[in-house]
């Protein structure tokens, strides 16, 4: 009995070691999970409260959105109105709008067209070209205000949509030609090499095989290309020099003012100039993830 107490005795002590081990673990859980979501919340106030003033500013009156006041009152619709009339922002978004599709169908057609080239075919100096397209879009934008300008100005585009759409897609075509090419890169040579054997020509191959595996990165591509066009300032201030061929970035510099801004003008059209955008990314990143997905599935 003596030694079977004995025996018994460290038991006792390294089982009441765990559970001592464990309450400490259960205590410190609690703690953790608290300072994530105080962390997380944080993060979501820093994040989200820059549009919780816009949407404040943009439905309040002329002196409330002039006082920075954080709490709304008296809630209208006038200041949206004013821009859209007044202002003759409708245009300036349908501007935009041509703009940005001119520059998202270049940039995917000419991406792919590119990354299939680089990536499935062997020529001189495909690593040099590869490289002088990442070292073009090192360059700042700045320096390529001037340049693109005379070459604009010389092939006659300067004051049109047109234009600004294919500067805008030269922009975008160095990193959408490297997205694209690590889209092409991953799906394998034998699919392409089995659609041959069953009878395939090479368009029949890229329509039917190809181009529903890269879906995704056309669809990375065209948010990428749709952001730079919808966004970019100094270049259309610069292209364009008459009124009604003003896009959003450069319709909104007339409500600010040389002395006073006012502000609910300002947020007002800023509000107006997020919703494409949004609208834009919650359509196509369903088409994202399941073109993911259904990539994985045919590969």
């Amino acid at each position: 009995m003596d030694m079977t107490t004995a025996a018994s005795a460290p038991e006792r002590g390294t089982s009441r070691g765990e559970r001592a081990t464990r309450r400490g673990r259960g205590r410190a859980r609690p703690a953790a999970a608290a300072a994530k979501a105080a962390g997380v919340a944080a993060l979501l106030l820093f994040t989200l409260f820059p549009v919780y003033f816009m949407l404040v500013s943009a439905f309040s009156d002329r002196s409330t959105a002039s006082a920075g006041t954080l709490v709304p009152t008296d809630l209208t619709l006038g200041n949206f109105v004013y821009v859209m009339t007044e202002g003759d922002f409708g245009r300036y978004m349908l501007n935009s709008l041509g703009v940005a599709a001119v520059t998202v169908t270049g940039a995917c057609v000419l991406a792919l067209l590119a990354a299939v080239a680089v990536t499935r075919f062997r020529f001189r100096m495909r690593t040099a070209v590869l490289v002088m397209v990442l070292v073009v879009q090192m360059v700042p934008l700045e320096a390529l205000v001037i340049p693109l300008f005379l070459q604009v100005r010389d092939l006659g585009m300067l004051n049109t949509l047109l234009g600004l759409g294919v500067v805008y897609v030269a922009l975008s075509l160095p990193l959408a030609v490297w997205m694209m090419r690590g889209f092409v890169a991953a799906v394998p040579a034998e699919v392409e090499e089995a659609a041959y054997i069953d009878g395939a020509s090479w368009p029949r191959m890229f329509w039917s095989v190809l181009f529903p595996l890269v879906a995704p990165g056309l669809v990375a591509t065209a948010i990428f290309a749709f952001i730079i066009a919808w966004n970019e300032f100094v270049l259309a201030l610069t292209f364009m020099t008459r009124g009604e061929n003003y896009t959003v970035a450069v319709g909104l510099r007339q409500f600010f003012g040389q002395y006073a801004n006012d502000w609910g003008h300002v947020m007002a059209a800023s509000t107006l100039i997020t919703l494409p955008v949004m609208v834009f990314f919650i359509l196509v990143q369903r088409w994202l993830v399941s073109g993911l997905v259904q990539g994985a599935v045919k590969g």
